[in-house]
């Protein structure tokens, strides 16, 4: 903030402003607060309504030659009091183009409708019969991608009509509410202490029961009110960088303009999943029938901001842990960005989502050859994963190639990063022996013995392959008397070359028997350790060993981050 003020007042001696010029730019700066206007649809003219109802209308934005029997893909956009244009939010930034231009051409999003005095009624089973009409209008069978409050109503959806959800893919969605560093909960604990809907309840009602936008906007400014104020600071430093003005225009009129929700479907949210937690927990009813997560066995995609502040990743990634979805169906990303970041920044939009859309499009065709085996994985450093959580389901979930691999389609970069890791595994079946054969190697060999003989079955990725090295490498001694014992242990009689015998054999006589039979052991033992869970207020991203028994995979191109290249009106950091 003081940065801000101390740059505005350096430029405008450098350019030796005049009272008046001074006064001009209070004036500019006051009506680039406060004027606002309706977001447009970035992509308005290559759309048109294929259907409307009370509720939302249906954009198709599918490409001219959209393939007609591909099952098509639809986008629920956040419903937060916000118009649903952030799914094309400008033309170099719309979530719906990438979709279109990376595999799934016949692409859909909804529109929410602002609620009125006729809606204001309408709960969550309209918005299941709103989704299954759409479903059936496109022929029977959707895949489903719910960025924030339309991650968990698809999910819902996917749930309790797995036959009519293709694949699934949400992106800051909550799923379990009440884990990771919940900062809304920690809201509502007092707004609505010991459950207590009062204050909610007094809201819709002031409001002849629908809940203006304006409630939910001021309560996202509360969240971070100093990003608000540091806004409007950086907008005055830069109100003579025309381009950095319209910037700021185009976010702002589509965070500041507003619009009213169902004061029904509002307090339901707000009790049954924000408050009780029923999804995770299931105990949620809906449609007169209650929500199993387990019964949703599409393939799935989860994103989640490393940033965000509104959904913690944690509260995404919580999904796979509850669905019947075998760990090779679940790809998960991290974008480098808070929470609207993940719908419409730059990052997002040209690392991420193209590998999601790819891989969902190749999911789409009427040829199951076309499916990739392995969707891509790449979670966040600095979260837990659902294999830290649960070891044992790592040996059936081989790692998927890096997001960013040679833009080959979705199935050959899925069948390319099967062949890796077969090729992993083998070369970690095939590194004792060849161990056995240089008793004259560096002083690493003994170690990478010992994790060799730890290591995991074929299905093991060269990800676990690095830390169980890692691992090893840290628990075995230092010494090189150890290490020399420890290969002449591992090796087959006979099979060592003569120059080992003096290290053997002085290894014999610097350490006791015992502590030689117990040196590989405890490598073994470490290596088969799993890492512990990372908790998320581990922000700093840990940067992992390189493996040293299996082959090297292509490196991952480094994107930027959400701040290089970035105009500030993208920036969620600085925006609920």
């Amino acid at each position: 903030m003081n940065a801000s003020v101390i740059d505005y007042w350096s430029g405008a001696f450098s350019r030796r402003a005049t009272p008046l010029s001074l006064m001009r730019d209070l004036t500019r700066w006051n009506v680039a607060l406060s004027a606002r206007q309706r977001p447009p649809w970035a992509h308005e003219a290559q759309q048109s309504v294929v259907g409307e109802w009370p509720l939302a209308r249906l954009r198709d934005y599918s490409a001219p030659d959209a393939e007609p029997d591909q099952i098509p893909t639809v986008i629920l956009p956040p419903q937060a009091g916000h118009a649903s244009s952030i799914v094309d939010f400008a033309a170099d930034q719309s979530q719906i183009m990438v979709g279109r231009d990376n595999g799934c051409s016949r692409i859909l999003s909804m529109e929410w409708i602002g609620a009125t005095q006729e809606t204001k009624d309408a709960g969550i089973d309209d918005y299941m019969a709103l989704l299954r009409e759409v479903a059936d209008q496109l022929g029977g069978k959707v895949n489903l991608v719910g960025d924030c409050q339309g991650g968990w109503l698809a999910t819902i959806f996917a749930a309790l009509h797995p036959d009519r959800v293709n694949s699934l893919a949400i992106a800051g969605a909550p799923i379990d509410f009440h884990v990771g560093e919940p900062l809304i909960h920690d809201w509502l604990t007092v707004l609505a202490p010991d459950g207590d809907m009062s204050f909610f309840r007094s809201a819709v009602s002031a409001n002849d029961g629908i809940l203006p936008g304006r409630f939910l906007l001021d309560g996202f400014k509360a969240l971070q009110p100093d990003q608000e104020l540091s806004r409007s600071l950086q907008l005055l430093t830069n109100m003579h960088d025309s381009d950095y003005v319209e910037r700021h225009r185009t976010f702002e009129d589509w965070f500041q303009w507003t619009q009213a929700i169902p004061g029904e479907f509002y307090l339901w949210i707000v009790e049954h999943l924000f408050i009780r937690n029923s999804l995770i927990k299931g105990e949620l009813e809906v449609e007169g029938r209650t929500v199993d997560l387990k019964d949703i066995r599409c393939p799935l995609f989860l994103m989640a901001g490393r940033t965000d502040h509104i959904t913690p990743a944690d509260q995404v990634w919580a999904l796979a842990d509850y669905v019947s979805t075998p760990p090779e169906r679940i790809g998960r990303q991290s974008a480098r960005s808070g929470h609207l970041g993940l719908f419409m920044s730059h990052e997002a939009l040209a690392t991420h989502w193209p590998v999601i859309f790819a891989e969902m499009g190749a999911l789409s065709t009427p040829t199951p050859e076309d499916d990739p085996e392995v969707l891509t994985d790449e979670p966040s450093q600095t979260q837990p994963t659902m294999f830290e959580q649960a070891p044992e389901l790592q040996a059936a979930a081989p790692q998927a190639a890096p997001a960013k691999a040679a833009p080959k389609s979705a199935a050959t970069k899925a069948a390319t990063t099967k062949a890796a890791t077969t090729k992993a595994a083998t070369a970690k079946a095939a590194a004792p022996k060849a161990k056995a054969t240089k008793a004259a190697a560096p002083k690493t060999a003994a170690p990478k013995a010992a994790a060799a003989e730890a290591a995991a079955p074929k299905t093991a990725t060269p990800k676990a392959a690095a830390a169980k090295t890692a691992t090893a490498r840290a628990a075995a001694p230092k010494t090189a008397a150890p290490k020399a014992a420890a290969a002449k242990t591992a090796a087959p009689k006979g099979a060592a070359p003569k120059a080992a015998a003096p290290k053997a054999a002085a290894a014999k006589t610097a350490v006791p028997k015992a502590g030689t039979t117990q040196a590989a052991p405890a490598a073994e033992s470490a290596a088969a350790t799993p890492s512990p869970a990372r908790t998320p207020s581990q922000a700093a991203p840990v940067q992992e060993p390189k493996p040293t028994t299996a082959p090297k995979e292509p490196a991952t191109p480094k994107a930027p981050t959400a701040e290089q290249g970035t105009p500030s009106s993208e920036r969620p950091t600085a925006t609920p």
